[in-house]
């Protein structure tokens, strides 16, 4: 089964779960705007991706540009700011297993398959 954070505001994001049906995949949908995510999932996530956690910030947010851009953060700061303010997050991300891809663009996902 793969995992999909998805947000339904997000054309990428609906893009990636119409694939996912498309295709017939059986999937689960994590709306992490209603449901946020916690640290330790963050956490697992960069792990399965296997980025640092500024590599996951959309860093063209007003949230980020406002209170963290140009500021000194340690990793552990990110995350944090990541969990405080779910809206940075880069999306959608699908997981399956021990394995993740963020879905931009939308090819990523075949790396999964």
């Amino acid at each position: 089964m793969i995992q999909i954070i998805h947000n339904p505001r997000c054309s990428k994001s609906r893009d990636g779960l119409n694939f996912l049906c498309e295709q017939n995949l059986s999937h689960e949908v994590v709306e992490y705007l209603n449901n946020p995510l916690s640290v330790d999932e963050i956490k697992d996530i960069l792990k399965k991706l296997n980025l640092s956690p500024i590599q996951l910030v959309r860093k063209n947010e007003a949230i980020w540009k406002e209170n963290f851009k140009d500021k000194n953060l340690s990793d552990e700061e990110i995350v944090e700011a990541l969990y405080e303010h779910p809206k940075l997050i880069e999306r959608p991300i699908f997981i399956k297993g021990d394995k993740a891809v963020i879905g931009r663009p939308l090819e990523n996902i075949n790396t999964l398959l």
